[in-house]
């Protein structure tokens, strides 16, 4: 089974991430920028890609809640609020407490946005047949 947590260790720091909290990851060189949904904010020394392996590997089945939008961000797609491909902007919010405006490509968001379409159109459809049966 899956952890609820994700723990990143470096040399120097431990890090306990619950992952329904974890809204987006930046990359920064060698190093990943995280953002919480508490709006806590940190880094650990690990590339994207990295980090990416990361969250595959620790979090089985519940690392596709998480995407790699681009060469620069990995967002978690629940907080997906909205996307504009005109001004290559990404708003990740809980509609609430939050919102983080990310600026990413247009090929990327476009992709993101296919993706999201497909997601929720093959949802409606086993929904629908779940109402038949």
């Amino acid at each position: 089974m899956a952890s609820k947590y994700l723990y990143l260790n470096s040399r120097d720091e431990l890090f306990r991430m619950d992952v329904a909290k974890i809204v987006y990851f930046e990359a920064d060189g060698n190093y990943t920028n995280f953002v919480m949904s508490d709006k806590v904010k940190g880094a650990v020394c690990m590339n994207l890609g990295e980090m990416q392996k990361q969250l595959t590997e620790c979090l089985q089945e519940a690392a596709q809640t998480f995407a790699r939008i681009g060469k620069r961000h990995i967002v978690n797609l629940t907080y997906v609020y909205h996307i504009s491909l005109a001004r290559q902007r990404l708003v990740l919010s809980d509609g609430e407490v939050f919102a983080y405006p990310l600026s990413i490509s247009k090929e990327a968001l476009k992709a993101l946005k296919e993706m999201l379409v497909q997601s929720i159109n093959n949802t409606q459809t086993t929904q629908k047949q779940d109402i038949k049966a």
